[in-house]
């Protein structure tokens, strides 16, 4: 329902940062852009109509500060944690791309930030409004699965983090994600967990291995990374077995999701060919007819298909709903949490040969 209460966001980052779809809802406006790159920033001002240009984060909120209500965060991991506390200090509501943050520190700031202010904030996270995901989440609340005892959830990206991808090495410039650990990006694996049961991972033991010769090398890449794969099995606070990974190499692409529960299964679609499908206890396989909810669930101008799987346009629609309804968004800050700090803890167990380590809860105990 279009309302007569008008949210102003301000989007920093021209790459995926300007592919998303705050214009396209009728309570939302793009009133400031930030880029630091001249094309890039070009880009944001055609995509949303707005010439309230900055080069810097920094200078946005310095100038213009009253222009904009929240920040939509799209620049390099490194700098989200730092960046969304940033925002949230100077009063403004955050939604940022994945993942949350690089450490537990990281993870613990934001949230001391977030309940210190009182203001929103939302991880951006694709595989939460795949269409897949949503049918799973739905039929997980319906009971459908019975005990859903096991999951696998998976991303694959082969040579994203290499010279190959334009989106590590940008005009002969190495960007962020050169060397960048897989684990340190598992919320498109984990988002079919948290976004399915709601389950927290506790522990974790996790390998990791380098595949090719085309990664970086641990004294070329800042992060000092060894693996270019990396798998791991969590136990999650159910008692449950989730197996989670992220892969930089290989013949595969996309995410892909597997939920397996005493009443029934699920199988997303996936890059090797496997379609849609779902078995129930006592019955054959047959095709899972999962929806295209885009078609139903958005505002008008919003009801098209968009980027990772359908999710792009709930995305938007989420952040700027729970701010005019004032409410916490679904992907809220313990969600986020819960789908960045397992990866984080992940990455450590792979360097220490797959020990099994704990993942600490950053729910809160009230």
């Amino acid at each position: 329902m279009h309302t007569e209460k008008n949210v102003r966001i301000a989007v920093i980052g021209g790459g995926f940062g300007a592919g998303q779809h705050w214009h396209e809802h009728p309570d939302c406006e793009v009133t400031a852009v930030a880029e630091m790159d001249e094309e890039r920033l070009g880009t944001l001002v055609k995509r949303y109509g707005c010439e309230n240009t900055f080069r810097s984060l920094e200078e946005m909120l310095d100038k213009a500060r009253d222009a904009f209500d929240a920040v939509a965060i799209f620049s390099g991991a490194p700098r989200h944690a730092e960046n969304a506390i940033a925002c949230m200090e100077a009063g403004k509501h955050v939604v940022s791309a994945c993942p949350a943050g690089l450490t537990l520190d990281e993870c613990s700031a934001i949230i001391e930030t977030k309940e210190k202010t009182g203001l929103k904030y939302m991880m951006h996270e694709s595989s939460y409004y795949r269409q897949a995901c949503i049918a799973a989440r739905e039929a997980y609340e319906a009971g459908e699965f019975g005990r859903l005892f096991y999951s696998e959830v998976e991303y694959y990206h082969p040579g994203i983090c290499t010279s190959a991808s334009g989106l590590s090495l940008r005009k002969k410039e190495r960007t962020w994600r050169w060397g960048f650990p897989p684990m340190l990006y598992p919320t498109h694996s984990l988002g079919f967990l948290v976004g399915v049961t709601g389950e927290r991972i506790v522990k974790v033991s996790c390998a990791g291995q380098l595949v090719g010769d085309d990664f970086p090398p641990v004294d070329e890449n800042p992060y000092r990374n060894p693996f270019n794969n990396e798998m791991a099995l969590g136990i999650t606070d159910q008692g449950n077995i989730c197996r989670f990974g992220v892969f930089w190499s290989g013949t595969a692409h996309g995410e892909r999701a597997q939920w397996f529960g005493d009443k029934m299964s699920c199988y997303m679609a996936s890059s090797g060919g496997q379609r849609e499908a779902m078995q129930k206890a006592g019955e054959n396989w047959q095709a899972w007819d999962v929806e295209k909810y885009w078609q139903t669930r958005l505002p008008d101008a919003m009801r098209h298909e968009s980027g990772h799987g359908g999710s792009a346009s709930f995305l938007a629609a989420e952040f700027i709903n729970a701010i005019l309804e004032d409410r916490e968004p679904a992907v809220d800050v313990y969600e986020s949490i819960a789908m960045t700090a397992p990866g984080i803890v992940a990455h450590e167990s792979a360097k220490r040969n797959g020990e099994q380590m704990d993942v600490p809860s950053f729910d809160p105990t009230e």
